[in-house]
């Protein structure tokens, strides 16, 4: 068994979506970023990355054209595909998402079915935790989104 830890912050911008976990969040501001700015799948896809030693999301997905726009939940299905190839399996993801707000509890079950269905596995696999900051730091003054993320694989 190997365990990966992931990280990812993404600052609030007007005219953007606001896409975490695969789903779209009603908010006047969303990520920004050269991707969809997820900055949840972003953390786990870290995570996974990490934990199998195949480097980070930046350097399997660069900031290049082909990536601009790009989906995260279609970079999970990569990154799911690659561990696969690489004989490893998920047992399970533990995930927080920091955000002063919008309110994201509403849309966890949600965000777990698609990165479930992304990653190959039953829901029961992913916990997410939606977490607000207090009003400390970027998070805390709705500057910014961040995540943390911990990725327990297996071999084959």
């Amino acid at each position: 068994m190997r365990v990966g830890i992931g990280y990812d912050a993404h600052p609030l911008a007007a005219g953007r979506l606001l896409v975490v976990g695969g789903v779209e969040i009603p908010s006047e501001r969303g990520l920004a970023g050269h991707s969809d700015a997820d900055v949840l799948i972003h953390a786990i896809i870290d995570a996974l990355l990490g934990a199998a030693s195949l480097g980070n999301i930046g350097e399997r997905f660069p900031e290049t054209p082909e990536y601009r726009g790009a989906s995260s939940l279609e970079l999970l299905r990569r990154v799911a595909r690659l561990l696969a190839d690489n004989g490893w399996k998920l047992a399970n993801i533990d995930a927080t998402v920091v955000a002063e707000g919008p309110r994201l509890s509403g849309f966890v079950d949600g965000m777990r079915q698609r990165i479930g269905a992304a990653l190959g596995v039953e829901v029961a696999r992913v916990g997410i935790k939606p977490k607000s900051s207090n009003g400390l730091g970027f998070t805390g003054k709705g500057e910014g989104i961040e995540a943390y993320a911990v990725a327990l694989i297996e071999k084959t």
